[in-house]
């Protein structure tokens, strides 16, 4: 059973995310019915409500049940994004420390093989988590990775099943990480063998992020203009350099 499912009070059917997202497309909706299996099960649930207008046509109208249950579900999405932040934020720190260039949240464009029967590469927009390059002024030492990070189980296995978006990883990077995340009880979310092994895997042991296993390493002469032109728009993560904030302790207060 989901999370949102478990935020359910007690209803007569198990409800879940697509439950939800219609709940919240009728609360801002004028209520018209879909008249579909989801409805029936909201219908079922106490969601929804039935209400005759003036013409005799019906319409549905979100109960105090419903109410109550997508600010629940809002608590729990709100709790799954903001320990996904919290993990893509260590993962950007820990390379910016480690004297790398490193943005979140990029659109960027990689390569495809071409489908079966055709000739011709596809093209795709993905958004890494997080990606970084080293800091250096030679364009075949820029050596980008790839960093996507997975708080909840279900969506990393959602993930693994998606080949195009790894493929499209490897693409962009020399290297591909998945940073796996813990659950309630303090449990990895997945494991390294899980994962393929194109991909290197790191833990999350105690706040700190452990390596499972090393991520092969793929030659990655330049990058194209494309990623070039995306990275120049965007704004990179800022961290503390230790070294130099070393040399800040040294200085007179005074000048």
């Amino acid at each position: 059973m989901t999370a949102l499912a478990t935020a359910l009070p007690e209803a007569a059917v198990p409800l879940g995310r697509a439950h939800a997202r219609r709940l919240r497309e009728i609360y801002r909706s004028a209520g018209w019915p879909c008249q579909d299996m989801v409805e029936v099960e909201l219908l079922a649930g106490g969601m929804l409500e039935r209400r005759a207008g003036p013409a005799g046509h019906e319409t549905l109208r979100v109960s105090d049940a419903g109410i109550a249950w997508l600010a629940a579900t809002l608590a729990v999405n709100r709790a799954a994004l903001s320990a996904h932040e919290a993990l893509v934020g260590l993962v950007a720190g820990d390379l910016v420390r480690s004297g790398r260039i490193a943005w979140r949240g990029l659109s960027l464009r990689a390569q495809l093989p071409a489908a079966d029967g055709q000739d011709k590469a596809r093209w795709c927009m993905v958004r890494p988590d997080v990606f970084s390059i080293r800091n250096t002024t030679v364009e075949t030492y820029v050596d980008p990775i790839v960093h996507e990070t997975k708080v909840k189980r279900s969506d990393l296995l959602g993930d693994l099943r998606r080949l195009d978006k790894r493929t499209a990883y490897l693409d962009l990077g020399g290297e591909c990480w998945y940073v796996l995340g813990c659950d309630a009880k303090g449990r990895p979310i997945g494991a390294a063998d899980e994962v393929p092994a194109q991909c290197g895997v790191m833990l999350l042991e105690s706040g700190r992020l452990v390596v499972a296993r090393s991520a092969p390493r793929r030659s990655r002469q330049s990058l194209p203009l494309g990623v070039w032109m995306a990275l120049a728009k965007a704004s990179p993560v800022v961290g503390l350099n230790d070294a130099a904030q070393g040399l800040l302790g040294d200085c007179d207060p005074a000048v």
